[in-house]
């Protein structure tokens, strides 16, 4: 079923979804406002952007040209038609494809994605539904190919953003530098200070030096339930 909704926490930002597919989330909203935007930055690529939420985010941030790529054509679909109702086609460009099969070379200046979270072999999340398997399950992209084409189509010290399971860190940061994109900012996200993290974002530059940069934790609710004040206006504040 097609409905209408307005993105977290943005004015006069709507998003076409469809709720038999995977829907947007927290994670990418905190992937678009995490990850860095240089006043040299020219060009941006989200990989695997679904309904298109990340680069409608992003054009809140930048005024610079947003390509997303997503293999499903129904997303693609979705995106496109969010992209009129958001009359952002200056700006933000959507590709149906398989990442694979893109063919620019060291053309981006900042490389974004949240990807599928599960490999194939763990079952404990796997849905009927071919089209949420393959958005929560590495299908049609694993860390390996996601890593390898960003470092193929980012510039020399661009930057490739992430966000994933915490306990897949050590994996994400082996498979980054396998492809000479080098770690420099960690952020863990907590729901609640007393549980463990779930989530991180993750930020490497190709070809980048070594130094790692571990940012303060994000958490999600106070021990009240009551949300902290960084979620808080993460939700409520546009970002230019």
């Amino acid at each position: 079923m097609k409905v209408l909704n307005d993105i977290l926490g943005y004015d006069n930002l709507m998003i076409y979804q469809d709720l038999d597919y995977f829907c947007f989330s927290l994670d990418s909203v905190i992937l678009a406002n995490f990850c860095t935007i240089r006043l040299r930055d020219k060009k941006i690529c989200d990989m695997g952007t679904g309904n298109g939420v990340i680069p409608f985010i992003l054009s809140k941030r930048t005024d610079k040209p947003i390509i997303g790529v997503e293999i499903q054509k129904k997303l693609y679909d979705l995106a496109n038609e969010s992209l009129e109702y958001n009359k952002l086609n200056n700006q933000i460009t959507f590709i149906n494809d398989d990442i694979d099969n893109l063919t620019f070379h060291e053309e981006f200046d900042l490389v974004t994605c949240n990807p599928p979270y599960f490999p194939v072999h763990d079952k404990n999340f796997f849905n009927e539904q071919e089209e949420k398997v393959i958005a929560r399950h590495e299908v049609k992209m694993d860390l390996d190919k996601m890593c390898s084409v960003a470092s193929r189509i980012l510039k020399n010290n661009g930057n490739f953003a992430m966000v994933h399971r915490t306990e897949r860190i050590m994996e994400i940061v082996s498979v980054m530098r396998k492809y000479h994109i080098e770690p420099k900012k960690i952020i863990f996200i907590y729901e609640k200070i007393n549980k463990e993290s779930n989530l991180v974002f993750i930020e490497g530059q190709k070809c980048g030096s070594v130094g790692l940069k571990i940012d303060a934790p994000f958490i999600l609710y106070n021990e009240d339930g009551s949300m902290t004040d960084d979620y808080e206006k993460l939700t409520k504040e546009v970002r230019k």
